[in-house]
């Protein structure tokens, strides 16, 4: 596949990427050699290769989600910076009208 110089212009304007000519002629030399690799894999012969995403089995690490006990509220609390009616008092963020 064959990429123009004014087709890379084209995408580098739509990425809002400003290049210099030295910068614009190397990133082109490189996208051909890219596009061309992309073309040679292309032709390999895939149909009894199954679709992967990884090249190792995965599964997952993570306990079973179980109820358990939970802290108590004064132990929730505990080491609460600032603390109001039971709860964790935090600083307002956003300030609504009232």
């Amino acid at each position: 596949m064959k990429i123009s110089l004014e087709t890379l212009k084209h995408i580098a304007h739509l990425a809002r990427l400003e290049f210099s000519p030295d910068e614009l002629s190397r990133f082109y030399e490189q996208m051909v050699e890219l596009l061309d690799h992309f073309a040679r894999i292309s032709e390999l012969d895939t149909e009894d290769v199954p679709p992967t995403f990884g090249v190792l089995p995965l599964y997952n690490v993570m306990r079973e989600d179980k109820p358990g006990e939970t802290l108590k509220r004064e132990e929730a609390l505990m080491n609460a910076p600032e603390q109001e009616e039971g709860f964790f008092k935090i600083p307002t963020i956003l300030e609504g009208e009232n």
